[in-house]
């Protein structure tokens, strides 16, 4: 139904209470709210409007009608009869004591009743990797400008931070063919509202003043009051243009413009503070183009990634204490010593507030550090917080003052290792990624390092590189150090033993394995008066320069930059469906896997864009390569034998079925993996993926087992090696049943390096051996080049996988430098398999096959091994197959972490291979005390007082509607019996009056303690404010004062302004806003909720719970600048009774109720968003339900300006009420 707007009262926060006095009869109330933090307690205490789930519980069960399946639960789906479609719904909340009862009540009252519940409830697994069909890479971005050469210094030629840097990147850029190959965004000027987000007046207007003065002695003295800095004619404009530029970027990115990009600007930005130029920044180009998401609802989660040798002091602190943005700085330091010689550059400044543990510095104490070093912080550190973190957007302040030759950093990074540290990043967010330019000035390993940068955000295979040395003790105690901080705030950093500190032991092992933090500053943070402008950097010596020289050419011409013409290469053929088992045909290992699998490719066009590749029978010598000639001959045999005569001869074997074909379809399974081989190491295929079957990695030499015929992956390796001439081969197999036959005929192969994540269960799980644990680490010349990573009980996820990765796979393989990968990609960990048992998102195995892209040249194969469900393995080797062609992983869950025994598992096998694989040198022990002093920051350290609620956790906002909301947004009808309510008792009703009032309580509490008025309370209202009243913040806590009231509200204003009258003067001592609260104690939610407490108990509201998130949210353009008009009538009928307004079109259309012209619309031109004009809420028809999300604010924004002649308040950065729904 229409909602009367005479009867709508508009509050801050998007708090609306709607009252339907249009009847004679009593109707039920409608609230929408966005509530949080200690006010969500009130609204889960108020039964979760148990009473009303129950109702709406029993409403589905009789609409027949409608066909839809009601789905709660976390990541679960509504699933739609007609369209098949299906959208999330995430839920966290915990059921209050009230909810239980009444849920049970009604379990009882079911069962007494001989009712069977018509609700199916399902876990949707396949969500994301459906909604990322359409998740294809988008092109990369690029902004600059060559006005920003003209930045110089005039009194300096030599000065470092020089037009070169800038012209020279671009010039490599060019030379390599990568800027024809981006998308430009245009260049411009940030205007003043945008600077002023993170600069003061006062600094704008310095720097302003001094545009286009030619004084060269003027611009030198006035550059003298500041650390590191000159100032040019042109530094104003340039600074802007930076600033503007880096904004354009991020916004492009997140507005899926582009899929990620680069900004080669200068001046840089990162040293920049509030009211300070410093270290040749003027202003803070990554702070701002932060900021303006934030501010624009474009990103709510943000992460910095400053890879400067500097430490951005200015970025970190103006995100010191803001939650919704990890700074993750690795910076040169050396106690202090090194420039800007801060103590807040060391690693025990985490952040304060909200904000404490999202900061992370990460100080270099030495020089000469290598590529070893800045990987080890990459796994170690920074990947374990970002995947739990799971950031919108990652922006890197890009730095390459850390690369070889640098005089500044005087750090041995490659330029090539740049895109390797990017790639990483690369699997966030969805892919979208900003690269700003900040330091760097080495020119030539400057350009190197960022030609590279650009290269790998264009999805070119990452180049090889050198073998790594071990990372070196410094970084070690550093990264230890970083990990005991940081631990009480994230659940990632597990990997570590504890002591206590008041323990001794005679174990000399047990005592050098201890670690024991400790904070040391040798640095000075004296100010002088004024600062040196000439000759104040390191200058190197000519031979040291012709070293260097020497050293990045060599590198240059070692990086192998070539990529092949086809970036994946697929192998299927129809001949493998013809192994079948004819007495069973419910056999698990059947031929619907691979055509499955090859239907989800074509439907998902991926044949289009990969080269496919006929298959091909694998030769006897070929065969041998991993087989005996007995073996061969064996199932060569098999092709004559008799069907009967063949399952009695399987029956001998260990979980093997043989039929006539057998023979056939192994040698195609074999040989056709073998034509990957080929096409990826003759450079005409990056990658390649083999739909192949029967699987392999079972196989014996001389036996098969487990489903499996011939050992494809290693007779694959094997032929690399013998007939291409590999030396280093690596083979990860992620199957959940470890390759026992794998490992059997590789263990004394250290041309071959085996790794192997399995369910093992103390060798209780198949195939049931003690060799698959991970003390089996192969041997003679193979020994260390076998590693089991085995789980010892069912259920492992994304978390325990993403965990194994990161500490074990990808740093034993980084040290190894594999010149091929390949993958016995089995899925059977996955969601939904009846033989593994765990909970592997689709989605996790796009990640994992990113990871593994970034060795061997981009040169990885995925060849086919488990995996029985057939949706699920089809869904999984898809999103891997969308890896390798470069399209974003879709988005995993924030704030996973890995169970116990999984974390056993891990410590195990790092304490096991750490003598073969000396990166894998950080598990130490840690103290189980606090061995710190807290840290007390100063002003500078959290200088601004951010206006943020609550944590980056999971939120979600719920809106109450009435029982006949308009047909777009619930088609059944539903009809309440009110005699199943009355279980509900008097003292559940008392508690939940009690904890209303406690909430009240709390809420004034928190006004009085700490206020943040978002405008003042007009004296008088007029127009739009005369009907809908006004609206106030107190932290979170939005009140909306009746038209009625008015009065109240002028008089609480005077008291403000020293007047005696109204009701804000009876209360001395209380803040302005508290006083204000006072004078409207009957209008906020919680009088309200306290006030139609019986509405609740009495069933007579219900809720419907938003998506935060929808695959459609893309669809949505931005508002027209003519705005929005909610008074526009239908383009069709011309009807003004109850109108939408297309998100992408932004054509008008009149609801389902009146002449469907909304709905016709949305089906006709496939724009699945909608907002109304009656209550500004969004319908996505795609999904079928409610949508909010930052990314809708615009225009919801828009036509709240239309309606009410007043913004919209923003409501997310709170942490939102979550229902419960289970």
């Amino acid at each position: 139904m229409s909602v009367n707007e005479s009867n709508l009262e508009e509050g801050a926060q998007g708090l609306c209470l709607y009252k339907d006095t249009s009847y004679l009869f009593h109707r039920p109330h409608v609230i929408s709210w966005s509530y949080s933090g200690t006010h969500g307690n009130l609204l889960t205490a108020a039964k979760q409007l148990a009473d009303s789930e129950i109702q709406l519980i029993k409403a589905i069960e009789g609409s027949r009608k409608s066909q839809r399946k009601l789905v709660k639960g976390t990541m679960s789906t509504t699933t739609k009869a007609v369209t098949g479609k299906k959208s999330a719904r995430v839920s966290n909340a915990r059921p209050s004591a009230a909810l239980i009862a009444a849920k049970r009540d009604a379990a009882q009252r079911k069962v007494l009743q001989g009712k069977k519940s018509n609700n199916i409830f399902i876990q949707d697994i396949y969500q994301k990797a459906i909604d990322a069909m359409n998740m294809v890479r988008k092109d990369t971005g690029l902004v600059f400008d060559r006005r920003m050469a003209e930045h110089l210094c005039l009194w300096d030629k030599a000065y470092p931070e020089c037009p070169e840097r800038f012209t020279k990147v671009l010039e490599k850029c060019e030379q390599y063919g990568l800027v024809d190959r981006c998308k430009f965004i245009e260049s411009r000027s940030a205007n003043e509202d945008e600077l002023l987000l993170k600069h003061t007046q006062e600094q704008i207007d310095f720097l302003k003043a001094t545009d286009r003065c030619t004084d060269a002695e003027k611009l030198e003295k006035l550059s003298s009051k500041y650390d590191a800095i000159y100032i040019h004619p042109s530094t104003y404009r340039l600074s802007l243009l930076a600033a503007g530029s880096t904004i354009n970027l991020v916004e492009s990115i997140c507005k899926g413009d582009v899929q990620n990009g680069m900004a080669i600007i200068r001046p840089p930005g990162h040293h920049a503070m509030k009211a300070e130029y410093c270290g040749y920044c003027f202003f803070n180009n990554v702070a701002i183009a932060t900021q303006t998401l934030l501010e624009k609802n474009l990103a709510s989660k943000i992460l910095i990634v400053d890879w400067d040798v500097h430490h951005g002091q200015a970025t970190q602190q103006m995100f010191y204490n803001d939650p919704r943005v990890v700074y993750f700085s690795i910076h040169r330091y050396e106690h202090g010593k090194f420039w800007p010689n801060l103590r807040e550059s060391n690693y025990d400044y985490v952040g304060d507030g909200p904000g404490e543990g999202y900061n992370f510095n990460v100080p270099l104490n030495k020089t000469g550090m290598t590529n070893a070093d800045y990987l080890a912080i990459f796994q170690q550190v920074l990947l374990p917080m970002a995947y739990e973190f799971q950031p919108d957007i990652v922006i890197v302040s890009a730095g390459y003052d850390a690369a070889l030759g640098c005089p500044e950093g005087e750090m041995e990074v490659t330029p090539a290792c740049y895109a390797h540290l990017l790639s990483s990043l690369l699997s966030l967010a969805g892919g979208k990624v900003a690269v700003v330019l900040e330091g760097g000035y080495c020119l030539k390993s400057l350009a190197e390092g960022a030609a590279l940068t650009l290269r790998a955000l264009l999805g070119d295979p990452c180049p090889m590189l050198r073998s790594l040395d071990p990372p070196c003790a410094s970084i070690r105690e550093t990264i230890l150090n970083i990990i005991y901080i940081h631990k009480p705030y994230w659940n990632c950093y597990q990997y570590q033993e504890t002591y206590s500190i008041n323990s001794t032991t005679n174990n000399e092992e047990e005592n050098n394995n201890r670690h024991l933090p400790t904070v040391i500053y040798k640095g000075d943070e004296t100010k002088p008066d004024f600062y040196e402008t000439r000759n104040c950097y390191p200058v190197q010596s000519p031979e040291l320069l012709q070293e260097i020289d020497r050293k990045l050419n060599f590198l240059i011409q070692f990086t192998n930059l070539t990529k092949a013409p086809n970036r994946v290469c697929v192998v299927y053929d129809p001949r493998m469906l013809k192994h079948i088992n004819v007495p069973d045909d419910s056999h698990p290992e059947k031929p619907e896997r691979i055509s499955n699998i090859y239907t989800k490719h074509e439907e998902y066009g991926l044949l289009k864009r990969c080269h496919v590749l006929q298959g091909r029978v694998a030769t006897e010598e070929e065969l041998l390569l991993a087989h005996s000639k007995d073996h061969i001959d064996i199932i060569k045999k098999t092709a004559d034998t008799k069907l009967r005569d063949l399952v009695k001869q399987a029956s001998d074997l260990n979980s093997v079925y043989l039929h006539p074909e057998t023979w056939t379809s192994a040698c195609v399974s074999a040989g056709s993996l073998l034509q990957v081989v080929d096409s990826v190491l003759n450079s005409e295929s990056q990658s390649g993926v083999a739909i192949v079957r029967p699987p392999g990695h079972h196989a014996e030499e001389d036996a098969p087992c487990g489903f499996c015929i011939f050992n494809n992956i290693t007779i694959a390796a094997r032929y690399a090696v013998q007939y291409h001439n590999l030396k280093r081969v690596l083979i990860v197999d992620w199957d959940i049943h470890h390759g026992n036959g794998t490992q059997s005929i590789l263990e004394q192969d250290p041309t071959i390096l085996y790794i192997s994540v399995h369910r093992y269960d103390n060798a209780g799980f198949f195939p049931n051996s003690k060799k698959a644990n991970y003390t089996v680490v192969g041997s003679g010349p193979g020994e260390g080049f076998n590693v089991n990573i085995p789980w010892n009980k069912k259920g492992m996820g994304d978390a325990e996988y993403i965990a194994a990765f990161q500490q074990i796979v990808m740093p034993i393989a980084y040290q190894y430098n594999p010149e091929l990968v390949l993958v016995s990609a089995g899925f059977d960990a996955c969601n939904g398999d009846p033989l593994g048992g765990c909970k592997v998102s689709p989605e996790m195995y796009g990640h994992l096959t990113h990871w593994l892209s970034s060795l061997a040249n981009g040169r990885v194969i995925l060849s086919l091994e488990g995996g029985y469900n057939i949706n699920s393995i089809s869904y999984a080797m898809t999103m891997c197959t969308k890896a390798l062609l470069g399209d974003p992983p879709a988005v995993l869950d924030a704030g996973q972490a890995p169970c116990t025994s999984a974390i056993n598992t891990i410590n195990n096998v790092l304490k096991t291979h750490k003598q073969f694989w000396p990166n894998l040198a950080f598990q130490m022990s840690l103290p189980k005390e606090k061995v710190l002093p807290r840290i007390k920051p100063s002003q500078k350290h959290s200088e601004e007082s951010l206006r943020v609620e609550g944590g980056a956790g999971h939120k979600s906002e719920c809106k109450i509607a009435f029982e006949e909301i308009e047909s777009e947004k619930l088609d059944f009808n539903l009809s309440f019996d009110k005699h199943n309510l009355n279980t509900v008792t008097d003292e559940e009703i008392l508690k939940l009056q009690n904890e209303v009032e406690n909430m009240k309580i709390r809420s004034l509490k928190t006004v009085g303690r700490n206020t943040e008025m978002i405008g003042d309370i007009p004296g008088s209202t007029t127009g739009a404010q005369e009907e809908t009243g006004t609206c106030f913040s107190a932290r979170g806590f939005k009140e909306c004062i009746n038209p009625t009231e008015k009065k109240d509200v002028q008089n609480s204003k005077d008291s403000r302004a020293g007047t005696s009258d109204g009701a804000g003067s009876s209360r001395e001592g209380q803040s302005e806003e508290s006083s204000l609260a006072s004078a409207v104690p009957t209008t906020n939610l919680f009088d309200y909720l306290s006030d139609n407490l019986q509405a609740l108990v009495d069933g007579e509201m219900f809720a419907v719970v938003p998506l935060r998130e929808c695959p459609h949210l893309n669809t949505v353009r931005d508002v027209p600048p003519s705005g929005i008009d909610v008074r526009s009538p239908c383009t069709e009928c011309n009807s003004a009774a109850e109108n939408w307004i297309c998100l992408q079109c932004y054509t008008v259309h009149c609801a389902r109720s009146v002449n469907q012209h909304a709905v016709t619309h949305s089906q006709v031109a496939e724009h699945p968003m909608t907002l109304s004009f009656s209550d500004l809420s969004v319908w996505c028809y795609g999904c079928e339900a409610y949508i909010d999300n930052p990314r809708l604010y615009a225009a919801r924004n828009a036509a709240h300006r239309s309606k009410f002649n007043q913004d919209l308040p923003w409501t997310y950065s709170d942490p939102a009420l979550v229902m419960d729904t289970h």
